[in-house]
């Protein structure tokens, strides 16, 4: 795997640093660990107070050690390797006892190749949960039957387990081509036996433009493959070649933003177009400012067509 020799290794690793580092790696094979290093937020502010509060924390404790705890993949993870991640789920009170809606915040990052950079992949916000929790309740997943018996109780792990696998699916794509292809059919798999019922949304193609089943439909779709191929160019082309050639770096960077807007005019309002832009708006500025005025002029065009939300800062910051 990719990320196992990227994270251990640089090409300028001199070599009696790597007599020294040899034995680690030895040790790293018997050593292994779970996919995620995730942080768990659980605020609670807008539930009434008729709620006791020690609840909460005893879900993000929970929720903490589902994610970390988990092995969610057969692939052999080094401590050092762990993918860092970020969950915000932000609760408010429903008319049910024990009921809850939520959004929930999802951030993932991945080093960049010969610094202590990490550059956003996910910045994502889903606004449509709905789940049943009890202070003390255990929380299960069984990608065998997802739905669980209480689609309202299972529809907190599954959110969480649907997430776990889409982080881990794109940070392999960052590495290799297809390389998060098994964790998006495992996302997949929980699409199509999500919990259903009870204002559940978010699972059907029916529930919205923007939601678990679109993300994860642009993922799987062979029609889409050039999509694997702009996240590879922009990450493991492009980032991480930055420390050697910044122009060859800005040439791809090129590259991508030119597959992105062909993409998009072929699939106007694709989700996976506008979830690739979020968190990376000053990382593109960044990377660009420096560029030939011509291709900063193109840059700047082609970016104000394809992260529209953004097309000011692009204006403004890359004349």
């Amino acid at each position: 795997m990719l990320r196992k020799i990227y994270s251990t290794l640089s090409i300028h690793t001199p070599m009696k640093r790597i007599k020294l580092i040899v034995p680690l790696l030895l040790f790293s094979i018997l050593l292994r660990a779970q996919e995620l290093n995730a942080k768990v937020t659980v605020s609670a502010n807008q539930v009434s107070n008729n709620v006791n509060k020690n609840t909460f924390r005893t879900l993000q404790t929970s929720l903490f050690n589902f994610l970390n705890n988990r092995k969610w993949t057969a692939d052999q993870y080094g401590v050092n390797e762990k993918i860092d991640c970020n969950f915000f789920l932000n609760l408010e009170s429903t008319d049910e006892l024990n009921v809850y809606k939520a959004t929930l915040s999802i951030q993932s990052a991945r080093p960049v190749f010969n610094t202590s950079y990490f550059s956003p992949i996910i910045n994502f916000k889903d606004d449509k949960i709905i789940f049943k929790y009890q202070e003390f309740q255990q929380l299960e997943f069984n990608e065998n039957r997802v739905s669980g018996s209480d689609p309202l109780t299972s529809n907190l792990s599954a959110v969480f387990a649907y997430y776990a696998y889409m982080i881990i699916g794109f940070d392999g794509a960052s590495f290799a081509q297809h390389g998060g292809d098994d964790a998006f059919l495992k996302a997949q798999n929980i699409i199509n036996n999500a919990p259903d019922g009870n204002n559940i949304s978010g699972w059907k193609a029916f529930d919205g433009v923007r939601n678990r089943y679109w993300l994860t439909e642009n993922m799987t779709n062979s029609r889409n493959d050039i999509i694997h191929e702009i996240y590879y160019n922009y990450y493991r082309l492009g980032l991480d070649n930055m420390y050697q050639d910044e122009k060859a770096t800005r040439s791809k960077f090129l590259e991508v933003l030119n597959q992105l807007d062909a993409f998009n005019k072929e699939n106007p309002g694709t989700m996976i177009n506008q979830f690739f832009f979020q968190g990376k708006t000053t990382e593109m500025i960044q990377v660009l400012s420096k560029a030939a005025p011509q291709d900063k002029a193109t840059a700047r065009e082609i970016l104000s067509r394809v992260d529209i939300s953004n097309a000011s800062r692009y204006k403004d910051e890359l004349k």
